[in-house]
């Protein structure tokens, strides 16, 4: 028979005995003409592919297999993926007519083990109690790999897609058979397994020679899978190396395959790092980024990928190193999807947008995505508006304070509207209110710009007289907006609610302690267990009394909390929300505590650590460190890489728990130490309190 027509058997044939024969003789002197893609293949009524979008029966959990019943469902699935290859195989052999003789040679006994492969499934399955074509099958290998337009797509989508993940799926099932007791399945799936390693060392032989000998076999691969075929389909459950090395595949690729990520299916979300939100609300275009804070944004920028889930997209500049990548995955945390371009994900379906803030500059950037949402639920201006912009603002912050403490006057531990910042919007209402504050007593006074960036945007006042130079910064500042005029207070400890405002509901997600340095700005912030819901033990331990203040602060927060859902509301604000405060101690020597400080509409370094403690084993504690040059120096270091060496011998990270493991000790870098310029970001674990967390 010749190969031509066996392969428009295999490929038409409405019946699985045509499908699953192979004569022994076989010749290819005709190979014919190019065939044109059939829709789908010739299949029998039951074994038609279901319609693209209806619901899909559900893929049996390891869980199950104790089931015989559920043990052949899953040979089912797997049974009609031997099929799909056979018949795709089958394609290959008729589109491409002119292609090497060796190639058809080996394409042919690929599709002659992957037919004795499906009738061994069809056996086991019927022992099993299952037949094929009685639940609903797929066409997804179909539809992605029968569009191929060269052979090289071929041995890209199959071979190095499908075949290379079923070195992990083939192992992986193997080993669940053998733990149920099916050791007659569990030998089948081994001998696929070793088939495999050959089909995918078969294909790479040949990717090899087809590709561009200018890129490595990852990037060629990359670039030659289409849409919506991704090295994320690639790998199964656990990455199978010793299979992988057995094909020929080298090292680098394993390693980039292994941090790749890509959703299979759920729409992703995309986030992206924009720390400057606050300088464009208030100056617009006009502002503009330091070195040192263009660097620091660029150090962080892959800082979202602790925000997100596995599924999601990470818009950077730079994707981060594999090596930094693998660190991460190895520390059990999943990898979303790197992007560089933005308009290369106007052209992807996406579930939402989520950046570090909702403002003027983020706006922008994604403004070309909002096409690309499977569900349009807000425009541009509603995620951001001048109504919103409001939110922003210190003095905003100090409003919101000034209508909360009347309802809780004879709370003695609390603050008074003494201590409420006062806004200005004018160099005599300054001084005025610098007069004001000192004639109650208070003569150390901070002065902060009611919007802009943390640690840039405050002057002390601590001198009897007012100096020139803090009299021209009040004048420079108010020409870009209000100013917001306290008392210095003499801070105890500074904690955080981290909290999310979803549609009409104000939702906590969990409470941290602040770090601060002695002029008050941000170093990091730590958690304690059970910081989902409790307020830092170490607060209620700064007071005497009263005996129910552990319940009266957490009434005071759902108070406080429920009030902000109605103000957030009001302006129908959606996302994520920082609020800031901290325990002081008044000239009586006595703590106070100033239940808000600062409202942040926006993702905050305490939100960071709020995910980052879902990594945490329960019952440790976790400290969140950005690390500038000045602190690098000061612990004895040059660079961020010795330091970075010298964190992971001194605290090993060590995981406890299962199936998924979490931190139960250790120090992780959170940026890439290698590539990092002026700050590293730095995750500690311990049983105990982390030293230096307040």
């Amino acid at each position: 028979m010749e190969l031509r027509e066996f392969a428009e058997r295999v490929l038409f044939a409405t019946t699985l005995e045509e499908k699953l024969r192979s004569p022994a003789d076989l010749t290819d002197a005709h190979p014919g003409p190019a065939l044109v893609t059939p829709e789908s293949p010739g299949r029998p009524a039951e074994l038609r592919f279901k319609v693209s979008g209806a619901a899909r029966d559900n893929f049996p959990g390891t869980r199950q297999l104790e089931s015989e019943r559920e043990r052949g469902r899953l040979l089912h699935f797997f049974a009609n993926h031997e099929l799909l290859a056979t018949e795709l195989m089958a394609l290959v052999l008729l589109k491409f007519p002119d292609v090497p003789a060796a190639f058809r040679k080996g394409v042919l006994r690929t599709l002659q083990d992957e037919q004795e492969h499906t009738r061994l499934y069809l056996a086991r399955m019927k022992a099993c109690g299952i037949q094929f074509g009685e639940l609903p099958v797929s066409g997804y290998f179909w539809r992605c790999v029968a569009p191929m337009a060269n052979p090289i797509d071929y041995v890209a989508g199959l071979c190095l897609t499908f075949e290379q993940a079923n070195l992990d799926f083939a192992r992986h099932f193997a080993q669940e058979f053998g733990h149920v007791g099916d050791e007659t399945t569990a030998t089948l799936l081994e001998k696929i397994y070793h088939d495999e390693i050959a089909h995918v060392a078969y294909g790479l032989k040949w990717f090899r020679r087809w590709k561009n000998p200018n890129e490595s076999d990852w990037e060629a691969f990359c670039r030659t899978l289409k849409f919506p075929l991704s090295p994320q389909r690639a790998k199964g459950f656990t990455l199978n190396v010793e299979g992988r090395r057995a094909a020929g595949i080298d090292d680098a690729f394993i390693e980039e395959l292994n941090v790749y990520s890509q959703s299979k299916g759920r729409t992703p979300t995309v986030f992206v790092f924009n720390p400057f939100a606050e300088g464009r609300i208030a100056q617009g275009r006009a502002f503009n980024p330091t070195k040192a804070q263009a660097q620091l944004a660029r150090d962080l920028e892959n800082l979202p990928q602790f925000l997100c889930r596995q599924d999601d997209i990470v818009l950077v500049a730079r994707r981060p190193a594999t090596h930094f990548l693998s660190a991460l995955k190895q520390a059990g945390f999943a990898l979303p999807e790197f992007a560089t371009d933005v308009k290369s994900l106007a052209q992807r379906k996406l579930g939402g947008l989520r950046p570090w803030a909702w403002s003027p500059d983020s706006v922008e950037l994604l403004g070309p995505l909002f096409a690309s949402l499977t569900v349009a639920t807000r425009t541009p201006d509603e995620c951001f508006s001048e109504n919103l912009a409001p939110l922003y603002s210190k003095a905003w912050s100090a409003e919101f304070l000034g209508k909360v403490l009347p309802q809780l006057a004879n709370e003695t531990w609390l603050c008074t509207k003494k201590e409420i910042g006062v806004a200005v919007d004018s160099l005599n209402g300054a001084l005025a209110a610098i007069a004001s504050i000192r004639a109650r007593g208070h003569h150390k006074i901070v002065i902060k710009e009611a919007v802009g960036l943390a640690g840039s945007n405050a002057m002390r006042l601590f001198e009897p007289e007012l100096l020139e130079t803090q009299r021209r910064w009040m004048v420079g500042a108010l020409r870009r907006g209000q100013l917001v005029v306290e008392p210095w207070l003499e801070r105890e400890l500074d904690f955080s609610a981290q909290l999310e405002m979803t549609a009409g509901v104000l939702k906590l997600c969990g409470y941290t302690g602040l770090l601060a340095d002695a002029k008050g700005q941000y170093q990091g912030n730590w958690a304690a267990p059970k910081f989902e819901r409790r307020i830092p033990p170490d607060v209620f331990g700064l007071f005497d009394g009263p005996p129910d203040l552990v319940t009266r602060l957490h009434a005071l927060y759902e108070n406080i909390f429920s009030q902000l859902e109605g103000e957030l509301r009001r302006v129908n604000f959606l996302g994520p929300v920082g609020m800031d405060a901290f325990v002081y101690r008044d000239a009586g020597g006595k703590c106070r505590l100033k239940p808000v400080v600062e409202i942040n509409p926006r993702h905050t370094m305490g939100r960071v650590t709020v995910e980052l403690m879902k990594h945490v084993a329960p019952g440790s504690h976790g400290r969140f460190r950005l690390l500038n040059r000045a602190t690098l120096k000061a612990e004895g270091f040059t660079d961020f890489a010795a330091y970075a060496q010298s964190l992971s011998e001194k605290f090993p990270l060590r995981l406890e728990g299962e199936p998924l493991p979490r931190i139960r000790e250790g120090a992780l870098c959170l940026n890439d130490p290698a590539t990092a310029r002026v700050c590293l970001a730095v995750c500690q674990v311990s049983r105990t309190p982390v030293a230096g967390k307040s």
